[in-house]
């Protein structure tokens, strides 16, 4: 085999209870749809030919290094603890140290059944794998962190959901690691302060070298957090499914499930079918994740000796959080209206659009992008009080040098649009891709204007909006 993976495995060195050995299940036709080769240069991956892939990006055949395991986690799902979680339905084939000198994980996701599947099938049917791949590619040329999509594979084997039989793929996921909020909760449910204690040490040496105590971990991880959340907020981002093991402690967006854009601004605006009571909707973003540090800080205490001064430690750094999102918030939307160094004087400003923009129901992304061009947004103009607004927000602009171009690197052109996403799933499923790679390209380059791809900026058309989101389980 010619693909080489430089493999240096440290989390399945980790000690027991931590994961489960278990190779991928094989499937009967594995075909390779997409391989990223410009982030494979960059993992220090050498990739082989389209069968080679195929087989093990679909999970037949294991690369020399490879040891892989399904790791061991817990997670807070909408409210409710789950003691047990686990991966899945994914495998983690292993790690490599980048061409960057950064530890990165190789997993499959929809590779089969593990320990953890809980009586699942511990696969993936094609469009999930499709969302995911363009989604979270789109996110990281937008500048978010996030997990990577390194290949797509059908299997050529039925998955069977709600819907019937679906084409079964398997997903290469990349991520800086797959350590989550759920993976200190597993060991702090069981009282294993010794395996909590190798995973804090484990954590700091990946992520947080200048950690020297559980509080500074959480505060860095907080501080990470906080500026996630508020860049999905300004790119219109809806995770869709913000439970504590999809809170990677890496500061990455992970785990692209019932995900959705906004269209009409609205901050109430739900899409995931499984959200049944709006927990995750775009504005309750910034109030979750401050909980979600909050269950985090819990699990920590136990590492501390003198655990009541730890209990207010902790709740003094969770309680400083939500400001520390608001400054972000303020960096973000600031930027998005011109501003390099918005401050608290111009919070009103930004507040006042989004509430015009509510009124007139206008596009999000469109409407951000349209306002530092000489054609501002027409769908503003006949809104009362919008020229009031200008005249306020141009007085401002006059001590900004540079605001245009700030603004055009701040207000994607082009965003994964959720009918746009529906659309290439569903050409996918007919075995037509044509649509899937022209979303990857026009996407890697977000803040161009592309004359060519501009069907792809429309809003959808009335028969065309996406009402709701599903995950792929």
């Amino acid at each position: 085999m010619s693909m080489l993976f430089p493999f240096d495995n440290s989390y399945a060195r980790l000690g027991a209870g931590f994961s489960a050995g278990q190779a991928p299940v094989q499937v009967s036709a594995p075909r390779l749809i997409a391989v990223n080769d410009a982030l494979a240069a960059e993992l220090g991956v050498s990739l082989g030919s389209d069968d080679e892939m195929a087989q093990v990006f679909g999970g037949n055949a294991l690369p020399g290094g490879a040891q892989p395991i399904a790791q061991a986690y817990a997670g807070h799902q909408f409210g409710g603890f789950s003691p047990q979680l686990g991966d899945g339905r994914a495998v983690l084939l292993g790690e490599v140290v980048d061409t960057n000198g950064q530890r990165r994980d190789i997993q499959l996701k929809g590779s089969g059944p593990t320990p953890f599947s809980r009586n699942g099938d511990g696969r993936a049917w094609l469009g999930p794998v499709l969302r995911e791949y363009v989604v979270s590619e789109a996110m990281h040329a937008m500048g978010i962190p996030t997990t990577r999509a390194l290949a797509a594979v059908s299997t050529g084997d039925p998955v069977y959901r709600q819907q019937g039989a679906l084409p079964g793929a398997v997903l290469t996921r990349i991520a800086a690691s797959h350590l989550r909020v759920g993976t200190f909760q597993f060991f702090a449910a069981r009282q294993n302060v010794p395996a909590l204690r190798e995973l804090y040490a484990y954590t700091r040496a990946r992520h947080y070298p200048q950690a020297q105590t559980p509080g500074d971990l959480l505060r860095a991880v907080i501080r990470r957090q906080a500026t996630l959340v508020a860049q999905w907020l300004g790119a219109g981002f809806i995770h869709g499914v913000m439970n504590t093991d999809n809170t990677a402690l890496s500061g990455e967006t992970i785990d692209y499930g019932p995900c959705a854009f906004l269209d009409i601004w609205h901050p109430q605006t739900v899409y995931s079918s499984i959200d049944r009571n709006g927990r995750y909707a775009y504005d309750n973003q910034a109030r979750i994740i401050v909980w979600n540090m909050a269950q985090f800080a819990s699990a920590l205490v136990p590492l501390m000796e003198d655990q009541e001064s730890a209990i207010t430690e902790f709740t003094e750094a969770v309680h400083a959080m939500p400001a520390l999102i608001d400054a972000e918030w303020l960096r973000v939307f600031g930027a998005k209206i011109g501003l390099a160094a918005p401050d608290e004087n111009d919070r009103a400003l930004i507040d006042d659009l989004l509430r015009l923009m509510q009124v007139a129901e206008v596009d999000f992304t469109n409407t951000f992008r349209a306002l530092g061009r000489p054609d501002a947004p027409a769908a503003l103009m006949g809104t009362a009080g919008f020229d009031a607004w200008e005249a306020r927000w141009q007085a401002r602009l006059t001590s900004e040098d540079g605001w245009r171009a700030r603004m055009d690197d701040a207000n994607p052109a082009f965003i994964p649009r959720n009918h746009r996403v529906e659309e290439m799933i569903a050409a996918g499923v007919e075995g037509d891709f044509a649509p899937f790679r022209r979303l990857l390209d026009v996407l890697s380059r977000p803040y161009v204007d592309q004359p060519d791809a501009v069907d792809l900026t429309l809003p959808p058309a009335p028969h065309e909006v996406v009402r709701e989101t599903f995950c792929g389980t």
